[in-house]
């Protein structure tokens, strides 16, 4: 299944969106396409100066747009609550929780893989997804269009031996989204969920300093962060008995 991707700025205007993980690439693309979207856009990240210069970006391409951040420990549970608790006394109301938070670690072979790399993935890549579904579920399922998002990679479903630690947490991460779509679905009754939890697939991902660092290299089957912005605005498009529970495959499924 495929995502569609558009024009959403009628959908999104006036809609509160947390993102956490904005600091990085993919992060200062989703802040400019929701602030381009006329989204008021809360952003956390554990880099601070990382995410001033992506909030300022935000603010500075689109002048007028709310763009907020501040550094979150989306490891504690209860920080991760304490932020979208202040998101929804401030703004009146929260839309969506994109969850942007990566890391990888890998080598080439299965009995080579450390333990290490599953603990900080663990806690990087399922925690973080963990704390903030818990936090931000009530907000969502309030909203006329809750949505939580979240960004994993075709390793999940396509595991190969060097990547075990990553591609099991990305698995462990798109089970705890699919519950979390179930929560929706069983709050929607007859009527069908008023809120949605949906995984965007990639592959990898790749922006312009990739592209500037290895010229020649054909990043094949890679999702640009622009396009996934894009995706990711997209997911407000539809309805959300359509994305609830659904994985949007932006490279060939495997």
């Amino acid at each position: 299944m495929n995502a569609t991707t558009g024009n959403t700025g009628g959908v999104l205007e006036g809609a509160v969106v947390a993102v956490a993980g904005a600091a990085g690439p993919a992060g200062r693309a989703t802040l400019l396409r929701l602030a381009e979207s006329g989204a008021t856009v809360v952003a956390c990240d554990a880099h601070p100066e990382r995410l001033a210069e992506a909030v300022d970006a935000a603010r500075y391409a689109h002048g007028g747009a709310t763009v907020t951040g501040e550094t979150v420990d989306l490891f504690d549970a209860d920080a991760a609550r304490d932020w979208a608790d202040r998101t929804e006394k401030e703004f009146g109301r929260v839309d969506g929780l994109v969850h942007l938070v990566g890391g990888w670690r890998g080598g080439k072979a299965l009995d080579r893989t450390s333990l290490g790399d599953w603990d900080f993935l663990e806690k990087l890549l399922i925690r973080t997804v963990q704390s903030t579904s818990l936090a931000f579920q009530d907000a969502l399922r309030r909203s006329d269009r809750g949505r939580y998002v979240l960004i994993s990679a075709a390793g999940a479903s396509a595991p190969t031996a060097g990547n075990a630690a990553y591609s099991a947490a990305k698995a462990a991460a798109e089970a705890w989204a699919l519950a979390l779509a179930d929560a929706f679905r069983k709050a929607g009754g007859e009527d069908g969920p008023a809120a949605a939890s949906a995984i965007l697939v990639v592959k990898a991902l790749v922006h312009d300093a990739m592209r500037a660092e290895r010229p020649n290299a054909k990043f094949a089957g890679f999702t640009d962060v622009g396009e996934l912005a894009e995706a990711i605005a997209g997911v407000w498009d539809r309805p959300a008995g359509e994305v609830n529970g659904k994985r949007l495959w932006l490279t060939p499924q495997p």
